[in-house]
């Protein structure tokens, strides 16, 4: 375990460093200048220039090589190594000012809606593991019955409808015709709950499959029909024996879909008008915020690589022969 922990660790900084460069040349292929306002007015041109030197606009791969060393921390370090002194209003690791949102850093933007789509994605994922093991389970009990053909269909509806469509569906069906929740509120509990309940749809139906595949394979080991032999419980043998070797494919899932449904909801955030950074990050495309792209890209493939390090390590946890194995 303590090999596969050291070899994805020296692996993570490749991969962050692979993301970014390839997210830095579709971002700087980008039609249009940063710094040209929304109404399309022009600046004269020495200014223009003045503005796209300023921010290292004027060469592709100076910006590449600035912008790495800002955000990772090396130029705050270089400059500590060599006695200088670090501006104040600039955090350690500083991913630059929003070409678009005046007077504010990407750090800021991060800061303030980072979190919202973290609980947004962390309550979304809860709910799709209760509901889709809960549905799996019981699927995989009584198969090719009525119950689990129900099931697998609902959860073919839940991976085939689009989010916005189901999000739009909610806000009709509770805010507007039942008068539960509000429509475009944030700042409460209840606030989350249609968000969340639709982000979770699409993974609770694939967890859901993954759990049925797993429980009706792991139900016909002989350990189980030993276990059963025994005379244990069958509540016993499902959830001790049988949902713990049925759960290792869902726990393989759960690392880029817990990191997807935390940054990647934007169409959630946009239909419920939730302030999160899925909004900014499709803002930064259209306006081509180079920093803000770069910054929130950075963090989103940082935190993608550390969740699925930590799915390795319970992969380990749950079945002690993997983690042998790989040491």
């Amino acid at each position: 375990m303590s090999g596969l922990l050291l070899r994805r660790l020296l692996q993570t900084p490749l991969i962050v460093l692979a993301v970014y460069t390839i997210t830095f040349l579709l971002a700087w292929a980008l039609p249009g200048s940063a710094v040209i306002s929304d109404e399309g007015r022009q600046p004269p041109a020495a200014v223009l220039e003045a503005m796209e030197a300023q921010y290292n606009l004027d060469n592709q791969w100076v910006f590449y090589w600035q912008y790495l060393s800002d955000a990772t921390g090396a130029s705050w370090l270089g400059t500590k190594l060599s006695g200088g002194t670090w501006p104040a209003e600039r955090p350690m690791l500083d991913f630059g000012p929003s070409l678009r949102h005046a007077d504010w850093r990407v750090n800021e933007i991060i800061v303030g809606t980072l979190p919202v789509s973290v609980a947004l994605g962390l309550s979304a994922i809860t709910i799709a593991l209760v509901v889709g093991v809960a549905v799996g389970v019981i699927g995989a009990l009584k198969p090719n019955s009525w119950i689990d053909i129900t099931t697998l269909s609902i959860a073919l509806v839940g991976i085939s409808l689009p989010s916005f469509l189901t999000g739009t569906a909610l806000l009709l069906l509770f805010p507007v015709l039942l008068g539960v929740g509000r429509v475009a509120g944030w700042g409460t509990v209840g606030d989350m709950v249609l968000p969340a309940l639709t982000l979770s749809l699409p993974f609770a139906a694939y967890i859901a499959r993954l759990t049925r595949m797993g429980m009706i394979d792991v139900l016909g080991a002989d350990y189980i029909r030993t276990a059963r032999a025994k005379g244990l419980p069958e509540r016993v043998v499902i959830l001790r024996h049988a949902l713990k070797n049925a759960f290792l494919p869902v726990l393989s899932y759960l690392g880029p879909a817990t990191a997807f449904a935390m940054t990647g909801s934007f169409v959630i955030e946009m239909v419920f008008n939730v302030p999160g950074i899925g909004q900014h990050f499709v803002s930064a495309v259209l306006t081509k915020d180079l920093f803000l792209i770069m910054g929130i890209v950075l963090i989103y493939s940082t935190m993608l690589v550390l969740l699925n390090l930590i799915v390795d390590l319970l992969y380990g946890w749950v079945d002690p022969r993997i983690g042998a194995g790989s040491g």
